[in-house]
């Protein structure tokens, strides 16, 4: 039911749904917002003193395509004008007054229940999907309104855990993004010294793992023939990465991210690597959370530098563990004595206890890099102490850094393994290490 200046919206029954002609269902509530807005075909009613929540409705309403593109378009000028409290606040109106009519959904549920029909169940189908997921769908079809749409989940994640009534919303937005953003519609391209300026911008801008500092520390990762930079991109994004990876072609795994990254590098003729290195890869648009293409990034970068470099047959990452000091520090206790200054042989041995015993409450590992990696179908190859000596990298690991290693012939089955029970696959040597110090 929705509630709005003293007018009542509701839908008693499933007789009101329709289906428009891609297929997506609209219940009975929208020929009611019609009886109020009309058809406007060229949304005459958007004037300045038009409530951004009535723009809204009438976007839902409307019947026109002209028009409603022209109600798209003022509503996501209007939204970036707003500063985030009011964002927020339409937002949650969103949430609320755009909900699943009750009386409909318990309807359509019950019918369901008393005679489980393929038809019963299209109609409570229908009466499940919120009509917010069509206002998002009708308001895609403005100009940039995509990358609009991501902005607006990234403001609703900004309001944090103080805003779990918003998590309705935040489930139709990932649902529609995941469509929006499936494989099929990602382009991945190249990220080179040439690429134009303002997509180089951004790379600096998103770079989360190791800090772009200045525009000749970039050419050091982009210009030398054993450097790579892959991005995906989407259709309508062009200018936007979406994800990103550095890859560094080596003879064996680097033992220090300065090895990598520090100004006076030796190069590798690429045809002389063994080894690719990833060692970065950056979520751009915080608004795509939880909507994953990091994995597939990987994947699509190991096939395309086998076919470009058959002599490189190992691929490994060069990557941070940010959660491990915390660990530590808040371990000392369960572990015994912890000293300020551990010990490359006390760091592997914590590391080994920390990837194979720090769990979430769901049974997976409690490190976010080992969660994705592991669920992509890597295994743990090594522990390597004293490769990141930053301070961010003291604060947050210990210095520690790991290596994850892709082997095309088992990332399947690695990857079920672990769906299967969160299990965290190791290289040989340290099974070894975690036997001998009893860890498994």
């Amino acid at each position: 039911m929705l509630l709005r200046h003293g007018w009542n919206v509701s839908t008693s029954s499933t007789s009101g749904w329709l289906c428009d002609h891609r297929g997506v269902v609209l219940s009975g509530l929208l020929e009611r917002l019609r009886s109020r807005f009309g058809d406007r075909r060229h949304a005459t009613f958007a004037t300045a003193d038009t409530s951004l929540e009535d723009l809204c409705l009438a976007l839902v309403s409307s019947r026109g395509e002209a028009s409603g593109v022209t109600l798209a378009s003022v509503i996501t000028d209007r939204y970036r004008s707003l500063e985030l409290p009011s964002r927020l606040d339409l937002l949650s109106w969103l949430n609320g007054s755009l909900a699943p009519d009750p009386i409909a959904l318990a309807s359509a549920a019950q019918a369901y229940l008393d005679e489980p029909s393929d038809a019963h169940l299209i109609d409570l189908s229908r009466a499940a999907e919120a009509p917010r997921q069509e206002f998002l769908r009708r308001l895609n079809q403005a100009p940039g309104a995509t990358s609009a749409i991501v902005a607006m989940r990234a403001d609703l994640l900004s309001s944090g855990r103080q805003r779990t009534d918003l998590l309705p919303l935040d489930v139709d937005m990932v649902h529609l993004l995941t469509s929006w953003f499936n494989r099929g519609f990602l382009e991945m391209g190249s990220v080179t010294w040439s690429t134009p300026a303002d997509i180089l911008e951004r790379i600096i801008a998103y770079e989360a793992v190791h800090e772009i500092t200045d525009w000749e520390d970039l050419r050091r990762r982009l210009l030398p023939d054993d450097r790579r930079c892959f991005a995906f991109f989407h259709p309508v994004m062009p200018d936007e990465p979406l994800v990103f990876v550095e890859v560094a072609l080596t003879r064996g795994t680097p033992r220090s991210i300065a090895d990598v990254l520090s100004a006076d590098q030796e190069f590798t003729d690429p045809n002389d690597a063994d080894t690719a290195v990833f060692y970065s890869i950056s979520n751009c648009q915080p608004g795509l959370s939880r909507v994953s293409f990091g994995n597939l990034l990987l994947k699509q970068v190991v096939r395309d530098l086998e076919r470009e470099l058959p002599n490189v047959e190992n691929f490994v990452t060069l990557s941070p563990v940010p959660g491990f000091a915390e660990w530590v520090a808040n371990s000392a206790g369960a572990e015994g004595p912890i000293t300020s200054s551990p010990s490359s042989t006390d760091i592997r041995q914590l590391a080994l206890r920390y990837f194979l015993s720090a769990r979430r409450a769901d049974g997976a590992p409690l490190d976010s890099v080992a969660r994705f990696h592991l669920r992509n179908g890597a295994a743990l190859d090594d522990l390597i102490p004293d490769a990141n000596p930053s301070e961010r990298g003291r604060a947050e690991s210990l210095g520690l850094m790991v290596s994850y290693r892709y082997d095309r012939s088992r990332i399947e089955d690695r990857h079920e393994q672990y769906i299967e029970d969160h299990s965290v696959t190791l290289s040989e040597p340290l099974i070894s290490e975690a036997r001998s110090l009893g860890l498994i």
